[in-house]
């Protein structure tokens, strides 16, 4: 178990599913994992969606960036998700990362000290 805010916790696993979810077509998946890594609790979310840009991976922790991506621009967002999650995950004392590649799908993680 991990100590922290559960509904804080539960909002970055809803906004990361969330995004899997708007950014992978019909038919697509979306994979949610949670394992215990050494001394913390790591969960990522797996979508094969339209994947984001290796150069725009750097940003998308920041304040109201979109990807600019074809398609994409039809997905309502504000640009806010994922600087809540990043957050969130940070005040819980972990830290967040992405992978991606387009047209391949993108996987968010987070992993969370362990409790005690």
């Amino acid at each position: 178990s991990v100590r922290g805010n559960p509904v804080r916790l539960r909002q970055v696993v809803d906004n990361l599913v969330g995004n899997a979810l708007k950014y992978t077509p019909a038919g697509g998946a979306v994979t949610v994992r949670a394992w215990e890594k050494e001394d913390q609790a790591v969960v990522t979310v797996q979508d094969n969606g339209i994947g984001i840009p290796r150069d725009a991976l750097p940003r998308i922790f920041e304040k109201f960036y979109r990807v600019p991506h074809p398609g994409a621009e039809q997905v309502s967002g504000t640009g806010l998700g994922l600087v809540i999650v990043k957050a969130i995950v940070e005040q819980h004392g972990g830290q967040v990362w992405a992978e991606s590649e387009v047209g391949a799908g993108s996987t968010f993680g987070f992993a969370l000290p362990l409790e005690g």
